[in-house]
């Protein structure tokens, strides 16, 4: 019984006193947020008829799809031309923002709403990469993923705290504003209404308790907070994936054409889904090839869930998993629905192998920008050595240094190794 208290202990004071997995949850981070910025702007020119005022799905049968399932979206609130432009570049933005991990609090709110207003008013538009991102894009709104990777973690180092400046509360007292209109005009349901009023004040709460008491025991009990939610996002975006894969390979098994090994075959026939024709042509000209895909396609979803505790198998499987979407991008031309999936895969990836990606991308980064050249702006003024200026006010080298130099937390606390 005591070895049991103490290991449970161990686990509570692990789940509770760290965001674990901050590499895994920073790549999910870039990777979904570029992925809708890249579909939003490869979309661009059919904008009006994927989901604004020219498509087929009116504004009126959105309306009516709306009251019957509950979902969410700012587009119904106007049927104006000007509306829409304007949600759909606040959408662009704060993919950008999301991408960059700037004011990373805000701007995961203001994805959330961009994804889940344009894809709830045209249901019908998305596919299951589109799924993906919906769901995502709401349990990031739960993780603390600019940890690493991003500008607020610059800002933490060089000015101490992410929440400096006054760009923060400019921001939600935007979203305020919005929210108190949507509230006040009854545009919300009673759970979505609870869901973003819980939203603003805890975060509003956590700006005043971080700007004035960053050191007390509301802040403690804040980080406990943001802990625990930012590791259940992290095991739900888990088990998200488990079960993507195991549903899709457990149905594949019950297909006839999965069972013959031929169910590759006749999508490599389709016009719709051969960008290359030739390729796709060559490659279903091979019936062994074609059948050596479609049983491997089964084998690796099926097992992909009972090889997450061996860390060997589990790092094959997730390499092979990547490299079957990237074919799937090249060869079905799907490649949004491949670069979600990819995305959501990542959170599986080793933090060794992380750690060690970005220590490359630093290091490339600082051999093409001498920081004697500008501090690796492109363009900028050669900054004097600073050997004059007195030591207090010089900074320690360790916080100059990226990140991924330095002994990273997530070493014993990430959730993949």
């Amino acid at each position: 019984m005591r070895r049991a208290r103490a290991a449970l202990a161990r686990a509570v004071a692990a789940v509770s006193g760290q965001a674990l997995g901050p590499y895994q949850s920073a790549v999910v981070r870039i990777g979904f947020a570029g992925t809708w910025l890249f579909f939003l702007l490869r979309e661009f020119p059919h904008r009006a008829e994927l989901y604004g005022p020219d498509g087929p799905w009116s504004q009126d049968l959105a309306q009516r799809l709306l009251d019957s399932n509950g979902a969410f979206t700012v587009l119904t609130w106007s049927g104006s031309t000007l509306w829409f432009e304007a949600v759909y570049a606040v959408a662009v933005l704060a993919s950008v923002g999301l991408l960059l991990g700037w004011r990373t609090r805000a701007t995961s709110v203001v994805f959330m709403i961009g994804v889940l207003s344009l894809q709830n008013r045209s249901v019908f538009m998305g596919d299951g990469g589109d799924n993906v991102i919906h769901l995502v894009a709401i349990y990031l709104v739960l993780t603390r993923c600019a940890q690493v990777w991003s500008l607020d973690a610059r800002r933490v180092r060089t000015r101490g705290t992410a929440t400096a400046g006054a760009a923060g509360p400019v921001l939600w007292g935007v979203l305020g504003a919005l929210f108190a209109y949507g509230a006040a005009t009854g545009r919300f349901s009673l759970g979505w209404l609870a869901g973003f009023a819980a939203l603003w004040v805890v975060c509003g709460l956590w700006w005043l308790v971080d700007r004035y008491e960053p050191e007390g025991e509301g802040r403690a009990a804040l980080d406990v907070l943001a802990n625990l939610l930012h590791n259940a996002g992290m095991l739900v975006i888990m088990a998200e994936v488990c079960l993507i894969y195991a549903t899709a390979g457990w149905y594949k098994i019950q297909g006839s054409r999965w069972q013959d090994g031929t169910a590759l075959y006749y999508p490599l026939g389709l016009d719709y889904f051969t960008p290359w024709p030739a390729l796709s042509e060559l490659l279903a000209g091979s019936g062994t090839l074609v059948m050596l895909l479609s049983y491997g396609t089964v084998a690796v979803q099926v097992a992909f869930p009972f090889t997450l505790f061996n860390r060997r198998i589990k790092n094959v499987l997730l390499a092979l998993m990547m490299l079957e979407h990237a074919g799937i991008a090249v060869l079905l031309g799907l490649p949004f629905f491949s670069l979600a999936m990819i995305a959501a895969d990542a959170v599986f990836l080793p933090t060794a192998f992380l750690v060690w990606l970005g220590a490359r991308v630093a290091s490339r980064r600082r051999s093409a920008y001498p920081r004697g050249a500008g501090g690796g702006v492109p363009g900028a003024r050669a900054e004097p050595e600073p050997e004059s200026e007195p030591k207090a006010e010089q900074e320690p080298k360790a916080q100059r240094e990226p990140k991924a130099e330095q002994e990273p937390e997530a070493e014993s606390g990430a959730l993949p190794r």
